[in-house]
């Protein structure tokens, strides 16, 4: 018999955050908090008892840490979602980043103490309540254990899941022919979420150190993990990863991180290119948000762009792609299933937009191969079997 509804375990020392998060996700009619624990050793034991579909963990506690307890709970629950909570500092940031390589799937963050408490229960639904859905289908679909890529870099999901509703078709706003040559790619932007720590510990390492264009990545992370992020990034791959700054010249071979909270977009001064970051109102609840930098590198870009998707919640980036579409860029998309969640790559996949649709594994050899194609006025590659290119 089928669960009616999606069982979860809450892991926090605090009783003010167990009461927090159980109540806030008690308002979901799908969702049913049928335990709490106040350590890492008490959450084990519970998981045994209560078989959870989802657990949320909270990073520091006594006894034994979120930390330790994952490393644990992977020894025996391999497809277990865990989603860790996480306090926006910079202790919290490096625990959680160092949780998502050790098999955490997803963070969301504690609200602020300064907040309300409606304000911090609404914050918690909108946060946890979409990840907990799509990581228990995920989970229910036979999403696979987690696997350290050849690279040597962050463990990776390698899911089989469809873990993101079907997208109704769309029809693009402006559709237009493609040339069997395009045009030279200058400036490459990627949009992720869900899932995107492992997915691009996966890619930007894979990228050659004589990739002569610029990177620039939207990865939808709150304010500190960003700039920890990059750093990790950075000591990882050839090229120079950093969090982007106000004024930033952008530059061939470096890749530029949005900063949390903050949108990132490009600007043209004269010969030069920079970065520039604003404030502005968040886009499907985000800030960065990828349709910001989507429209920005569509404005100084146009069809010399290389727009990549990677997994997500959501459609973000959909927007922007459309308008990428019509100026002529190329599109490449992580496929259904290599993706924790195919609600961003697939809302593009399913509108028709996508030049390729590839997975994880070969996201960095098309960004390398097109750009390299394009540079050099050779004709793009070939399609593979069964998936077409335009």
């Amino acid at each position: 018999m089928t669960k009616s509804k999606i069982t979860v375990l809450v892991v926090d020392d605090s009783v003010v955050i167990r009461r927090l998060v159980t109540n806030a996700l008690s308002i979901d009619p799908d969702i049913e908090v049928v335990g709490t624990a106040s350590s890492g050793r008490l959450a084990l034991q519970k998981i045994a008892q209560l078989k959870p579909d989802v657990v949320t963990l909270d990073v520091e506690m006594p006894d034994m840490n979120g930390l330790e307890a994952l490393v644990e709970l992977r020894k025996t629950h391999q497809r277990l979602p865990v989603i860790m909570f996480s306090a926006v500092t910079e202790r919290g940031a490096s625990a959680t980043l160092d949780a998502l390589t050790k098999g955490a799937n997803d963070y969301v963050t504690k609200p602020s103490a300064a907040g309300s408490a409606d304000e911090a229960m609404a914050n918690v639904r909108r946060q946890l309540i979409p990840k907990i859905k799509a990581l228990a289908e995920w989970a229910a679909a036979g999403g696979r254990a987690r696997t350290r890529p050849a690279t040597g870099g962050a463990p990776t999901a390698a899911p089989t899941a469809r873990a993101a509703k079907a997208v109704a078709p769309r029809t693009p706003v402006a559709p237009i022919a493609r040339l069997a040559v395009h045009a030279p790619i200058d400036a490459v932007a990627i949009g992720v979420s869900t899932g995107g720590p492992d997915a691009l510990s996966v890619v930007l390492p894979r990228l050659p150190a004589d990739l002569r264009v610029p990177i620039f990545v939207v990865q939808h992370m709150p304010p500190v993990f960003t700039r920890l992020f990059a750093e990790r990034l950075s000591a990882k791959c050839a090229l120079t990863v950093s969090e982007a700054r106000h004024g930033d010249l952008v530059r061939p071979g470096c890749v530029y991180v949005a900063p949390g909270d903050f949108h990132m977009t490009v600007v043209r001064q004269g010969p030069d290119v920079r970065i520039a970051i604003n404030q502005d109102e968040p886009e499907a609840w985000c800030r960065p948000a990828v349709n910001v930098l989507f429209r920005s590198v569509a404005s100084v870009y146009a069809g010399g762009t290389l727009a990549v998707v990677l997994t997500g919640m959501g459609q973000d980036g959909l927007r922007g792609v459309e308008m990428l579409y019509a100026k002529g860029a190329q599109i490449v998309v992580q496929d259904e299933e290599s993706s924790i969640v195919w609600g961003m790559p697939g809302a593009i996949a399913t509108a028709g937009l996508a030049d390729q649709i590839v997975p994880l594994s070969g996201v960095a050899a098309e960004i390398t191969g097109r750009v390299a194609a394009g540079r050099s006025g050779a004709p793009a590659r070939p399609a593979k079997a069964g998936v077409a290119v335009r």
